[in-house]
C-alpha cells in the first residue's frame, strides 16, 4: 500500500523552532511503500542534535580525511537522516518524494554509493558498531586522532554478538574517538542489570542515559568528556509499539 509518512510531532523543546518544524515537513514528502516509521521517528531529535550542534562534518568536507565520521547502522527506516541531511544541504529535497522508487538514490537503507554525506551502506543488524570500530583504528593508523567516529544503533541490535566484540575491544584499546548512539525504544530481545549503559560501562566506556527527545539532554551527553575511553549515549524514546 502507498501512503504518506505523518510528520513526527514536534517535541516541547522545539515547538517553536522553525528549522525544526522544516525536518518534520521534509520527512512528510517521503511517500511510498515503507514500514519501519516508528524505526524513522525514533532517531530524528539525535539526528538533529548531532548535526546541527556536534558533528564536524558539512557537504564541502566530506571527503576531507579530517572530518568526523557519523555511521547509521540503523539503517532500516532512514526516512529522518534522509531529512537531515537534506536540510544541511548534502541534497536537494526534491529527491525525498522519490524515496524508495526503483529509480531513486534514497532506498530503504541508505548505499554509501548513491547518498551524498552517507559513510556507509547499512541495514543489516549488527554491522555499524564494528565498522566504526574498524574506523577508528584506521583513522589511528593514519596519525588522524582528531576526527571523531559517531555511529547510531538500535536497542534491538544489542542482540548481535557482533557488537558485543566491537563493545568488549573498544572499552580496553581506548578507543576515545569512538561514540555510540543507542536508541533505546525497548526493542531489544534481552536487557541488562542497570540498564543497557550498563553493558558498556562494565567493558570500560563512559556511559550515559538521557531523554532521547530532550535537545538539551541529549547535547550534554554528546559533549561529555570522556579521556582515554570511548562514549556511549543511550537515548530513551517511547516504545516501539
Amino acid at each position: 500500500m502507498t501512503h504518506t509518512t505523518a510528520a513526527p510531532a514536534l517535541d516541547r523543546h522545539d515547538t517553536l523552532s522553525p528549522d525544526r518544524q522544516d525536518i518534520a515537513r521534509l520527512i512528510a514528502l517521503m511517500t511510498g511503500d515503507e514500514k519501519h516509521a516508528p524505526a524513522a521517528h525514533s532517531t530524528l531529535d539525535a539526528l538533529w542534535v548531532l548535526y546541527n550542534r556536534v558533528l564536524r562534518v558539512t557537504p564541502d568536507t566530506v571527503d576531507d580525511p579530517g572530518r568526523d565520521r557519523f555511521l547509521l547502522s540503523k539503517g532500516h527506516g532512514p526516512m529522518a537522516y534522509y531529512a537531515v541531511l537534506a536540510a544541511h544541504g548534502f541534497f536537494g529535497e526534491e529527491l525525498l518524494p522519490g524515496f524508495g522508487a526503483y529509480d531513486s538514490p534514497l532506498g530503504h537503507h541508505p548505499d554509501r554509493l548513491l547518498v551524498p554525506g552517507a559513510e556507509i551502506g547499512s541495514g543489516s543488524l549488527g554491522h555499524g558498531l564494528p565498522l566504526a570500530v574498524g574506523t577508528v583504528l584506521g583513522l589511528r593508523a593514519q596519525g588522524l586522532t582528531d576526527p571523531r567516529v559517531w555511529v547510531l544503533i538500535g536497542d534491538a541490535e544489542l542482540d548481535e554478538g557482533s557488537n558485543h566484540e566491537a563493545i568488549a575491544h573498544a572499552g580496553p584499546a581506548g578507543l576515545e574517538q569512538l561514540h555510540t548512539l543507542v536508541i533505546d525504544n525497548a526493542s531489544a530481545t534481552h536487557g541488562w542489570p542497570g540498564g543497557i549503559a550498563s553493558r558498556f560501562a562494565s567493558a570500560g566506556w563512559a556511559a550515559v542515559t538521557v531523554d532521547g527527545r530532550d535537545h538539551e539532554a541529549l547535547y550534554e551527553a554528546f559533549t561529555t568528556p570522556h579521556p582515554g575511553r570511548p562514549l556511549a549515549v543511550v537515548a530513551r524514546v517511547e516504545p516501539k509499539n
